[in-house]
C-alpha cells in the first residue's frame, strides 16, 4: 500500500498517535505524516504510507492555510487552551481598522520568537520538556517568518477569528500572543485548524474514525498516488527501459534530456513516479529519490 492517506485530525489526540493507529493496519509499510499538529488542533493531516515516505522531504516545506480563533484578555505558558494563565490584561474596544492594520503588520517575512513549549531542541533537549520541569530558561531565539496572508475579524467583545496562509515554520501560537501584544492586551490561541497545505485541502480528508474502519473493514479509502501528490513537481516521461535504468542507478538517459536546471523534477513513466531528481552543486543533476524497486 503506497500514496498519501488525507485525515481530518480529531481534537484531542497528537499526530504520532494518528501514525501509531493508521501503522497497526497497514503493517509492514512504513507510515509518516506531514506537518504536526499540536493534540488541541484539528484539521488536515497527511498521512504518508509505504513509498510515499520517501516524498516528505518534497512536501513538507510546502505553505500551509490555517483557520480559528484567538482569545484575548489572557496569556497561557503554552500560548494554547491547554496551558496555565500567567497574565491577564483589559481588552481594548475591537476596531476593523485596528485589526486591519495588525494583520498587515504580521504579513510578509518578519522575526518571530517561538513559544518556550516548543520541540525546538537546547543542549539536545526539546524545551517543552525543560518548561514542564519548570526548568527557567531565556526564550528561544527569534528566527525568521512568512505570511501571505492573514485576516482578522472580531467575534464577540475578547475574541479574534483568523484565517492565515504562512510558510512552514510559523508557529501560530506565538502569531496569536503577538497579535495581543499588538493590541495592548494578552492573549492565547484557543481553536486551530489547519485546512490546507500544499495542494492537499481538507475537503478531501477523511474524519480518522471512518478512515480507521475503511483500513480494519474495507474497502481502503482511496490514496493519493505519488505522482498526483507532487503535482506542482516539474515531470519527464520516460520509456520503460529509461525507467529501468534509473532504477538501477543509471542517469545517462535523463542527463541526455536535462541539462541544466535548478531544483526538483520527478521522472514518470506510465504514470508511475521512477524517480525524483535534484539539482546539486555546480547545477548538476542527480538522483535523490528513486521508487518501485
Amino acid at each position: 500500500m503506497d500514496g498519501v492517506l488525507l485525515i481530518d485530525k480529531p481534537a484531542g489526540m497528537g499526530s504520532a498517535e494518528v501514525v501509531r493507529r493508521v501503522k497497526r493496519l497497514v503493517k509492514p509499510a512504513k507510515v509518516g505524516h506531514l506537518g504536526t499538529l499540536d493534540p488541541f488542533a484539528t484539521g488536515l493531516l497527511p498521512i504518508l504510507i509505504g513509498e510515499a515516505t520517501k516524498i516528505a522531504q518534497f512536501l513538507e516545506h510546502q505553505a500551509k492555510r490555517y483557520e480559528g480563533v484567538i482569545a484575548l484578555g489572557a496569556q497561557t505558558d503554552t500560548l494554547d487552551p491547554t496551558g496555565e494563565v500567567v497574565s491577564s490584561a483589559p481588552v481594548p474596544r475591537l476596531d476593523q481598522g485596528r485589526l486591519d492594520e495588525i494583520a498587515r503588520l504580521f504579513t510578509g517575512e518578519f522575526e518571530q520568537v517561538p513559544p518556550v513549549f516548543s520541540a525546538i531542541k537546547r543542549a539536545g533537549v526539546p524545551l517543552y520538556k525543560l518548561a514542564r520541569r519548570g526548568v527557567e530558561q531565556p526564550p528561544p531565539a527569534p528566527r525568521m517568518v512568512r505570511v501571505t496572508e492573514l485576516r482578522l475579524i472580531p467575534e464577540g467583545a475578547d475574541r479574534l477569528r483568523f484565517w492565515l496562509q504562512c510558510a512552514t515554520g510559523m508557529y501560530v501560537r506565538a502569531l496569536a500572543r503577538d497579535v495581543g501584544t499588538a493590541l495592548n492586551t494578552a492573549a492565547h490561541l484557543t481553536a486551530l485548524r489547519r485546512v490546507a497545505t500544499g495542494g492537499f485541502s481538507i475537503a478531501q480528508a477523511l474524519p480518522l474514525d471512518e478512515a480507521i474502519g475503511a483500513l480494519t473493514h474495507g474497502p481502503v479509502p482511496p490514496l493519493i498516488g505519488l505522482t498526483e501528490a507532487l503535482a506542482d513537481m516539474p515531470a519527464i516521461e520516460a520509456d520503460r527501459e529509461t525507467a529501468r535504468q534509473i532504477r538501477n542507478g543509471d542517469i545517462s538517459g535523463l542527463l541526455e534530456r536535462v541539462r541544466i536546471g535548478q531544483g526538483a523534477i520527478k521522472v514518470v513513466c506510465a504514470g508511475a513516479l521512477v524517480a525524483v531528481a535534484q539539482f546539486g552543486p555546480e547545477r548538476r543533476l542527480a538522483l535523490a529519490r528513486v521508487f518501485g524497486h
